[in-house]
């Protein structure tokens, strides 16, 4: 059971956490996301089989408050630059906060960055076997840790950030608390629908891309999943009303 953090704006309790939805209303929804995503999936770089774990953890630093399109863009340049965490690990922090200055956030990204590799140089660019110790990581939260053991680990594990906390509880519902880090709903929904589905890489990336693509500035009657979405039920969408 996921237990959050409490702070003191927070106003919950156990008992008004909202009942996560029945496995028949999970099960349709994995099914019809997968579907979509199957013809309309977005491909990236490190989502190759051939990107190596190294990409793959600096992409998903680097997309965070960043649009995927604009990493994409960037990341060859950085790859070339920073081959591997030894170079990174030697970068001077001030070459390393302009070299990331079109990413935003770029002083944040700079110092997760030096500090993991640093780690990662002296633990011989291992990453740990066990997910506390992943999380024990300099610079390394909750969605990085995940990521880190969806993809060496091989745990269904989910990439849960806001987007995906945006699509999860306009379909099922709204979360208590502000922090998706704590909210113990919107925590264990996420975890509940990984493990539903027999591809938990896909249906990760199903639900984010979702939420990239057409769940934003919402375009809902394009929604493969609007017959089953409280949001679009609420709202009474129809081909004709596409306005927020």
């Amino acid at each position: 059971m996921f237990r959050p953090k409490r702070h003191a704006r927070d106003k919950w309790t156990e008992k008004e956490t909202p009942t996560l939805p029945s496995h028949q209303e999970i099960k349709v929804f994995v099914k019809f996301l997968l579907d979509w995503y199957a013809y309309n999936g977005r491909q990236y770089p490190w989502r190759e089989e051939t990107a190596t774990l190294y990409q793959k953890v600096v992409a998903e630093i680097l997309l965070q408050r960043t649009r995927a399109d604009t990493v994409a863009l960037f990341l060859p340049k950085f790859y070339t630059q920073f081959p591997s965490w030894k170079e990174l690990s030697t970068s001077d922090q001030e070459d390393l906060h302009q070299f990331l200055y079109p990413l935003g956030l770029w002083k944040q990204k700079a110092k997760i960055l030096r500090e993991l590799a640093n780690d990662m140089v002296h633990r011989g660019g291992q990453f740990p076997n066990d997910y506390n110790e992943i999380r024990d990581l300099p610079g390394v939260g909750q969605y990085i840790a995940n990521a880190i053991a969806v993809f060496n680990l091989k745990e269904p594990r989910p990439l849960l950030d806001v987007n995906m906390a945006r699509v999860l509880e306009r379909y099922f519902g709204p979360r208590k608390l502000a922090d998706v880090r704590d909210d113990p709903y919107i925590q264990n929904l996420a975890c509940t629908i990984i493990l539903a589905s027999n591809d938990y890489i896909s249906i990760n990336f199903a639900i984010l891309d979702l939420a990239a693509l057409i769940c934003k500035k919402t375009l809902c009657y394009q929604c493969p999943v609007k017959t089953g979405c409280k949001f679009w039920c609420q709202n009474e969408y129809t081909e004709n009303s596409r306005k927020v």
